[in-house]
């Protein structure tokens, strides 16, 4: 396939609002507001089954936060439930930004079924549960597929169980670090991701500034996804790695400026050119 069918004339922004939400919903819609002034395509939250995805043990384990002292106080404080994701998708619809949410168990994907959203999103650390991904694959709906903490052949795995569904997938380049530092993002995966998989592939960013991300998208990445924030300082584990709206309103501006100068990669000599090439070429 010919490598610049890969290159975007749009490059999709996916603003994370995850948890930084910190359960209230206020903050929530403070924060789509936020991705909708800046430009971005869509918000994306996280959903999960806490008594799936943690064991017993674990929630019972001490932790202070505003919710309590436990493990299971913040991870629940820390969770929507369907009456917040209704107001959500309400909300959404009325400013006209897409949302959609990384589910981290079969439950959370069968529950967030209910809306009628355009995409699915795999998380990183979700990307090698294959029952998982046979749940998410059978929708046919496109999905993106991280692909932080994974290794090629278990990439493998996964791109497997989408294509043997014809579901439609982007691969997302991450560095699964809260914040990641600017030498390990190693962002010529893209390029390798590309090639190997002949696929669309994004860029999951989990680093604090912005021009990791506008690099991506200039060597050909079609979707760029990044952690938002009200407030770096707010309480939560993603904050630090997040930005916040001015951060967010200079990455939008830049990364729509990169589909402008990279052009189409066809040699052609402007009719500026032209006529200082007339001035300057003395000889002809």
């Amino acid at each position: 396939m010919n490598q610049n069918e890969f290159v975007p004339s749009h490059v999709d922004i996916i603003a994370e609002i995850g948890i930084n939400h910190n359960g209230d919903l206020k903050i929530a819609k403070e924060l789509i507001d936020v991705a909708k002034r800046a430009g971005c395509d869509a918000v994306k939250f996280q959903k999960r089954t806490i008594g799936t995805v943690y064991t017993p043990e674990f929630l019972e384990s001490p932790r202070e936060s505003p919710w309590g002292s436990t493990q299971r106080d913040q991870k629940e404080g820390l969770e929507f439930a369907k009456k917040e994701y209704d107001n959500i998708d309400a909300y959404c619809r009325s400013l006209g930004i897409d949302w959609f949410a990384s589910a981290w168990d079969c439950e959370s994907q069968l529950f967030l079924r209910n809306y009628d959203l355009k995409c699915n999103k795999v998380a990183s650390a979700m990307a090698t549960n294959l029952e998982f991904l046979d749940l998410v694959a059978e929708e046919r709906k496109l999905t993106y597929l991280s692909t932080g903490m994974c290794n090629i052949s278990e990439i493998d795995s996964a791109i497997d169980v989408f294509r043997s569904s014809n579901c439609p997938i982007i691969l997302m380049h991450s560095v699964s670090e809260y914040p990641a530092p600017e030498e390990a993002l190693n962002l010529r995966c893209i390029v390798t991701l590309r090639d190997r998989y002949n696929c669309r592939v994004g860029y999951s960013g989990h680093e604090s500034s912005v021009s990791p991300s506008i690099v991506a998208a200039a060597i050909g990445a079609c979707t760029i996804e990044r952690h938002i924030t009200l407030d770096r300082a707010m309480y939560g584990s993603d904050q630090s790695a997040s930005l916040e709206p001015v951060g967010l309103e200079t990455l939008v501006a830049q990364i729509r400026k990169v589909t402008v100068v990279t052009g189409d990669g066809v040699k052609r000599v402007t009719s500026a050119e032209k006529k200082n090439a007339d001035k300057l070429r003395y000889w002809l």
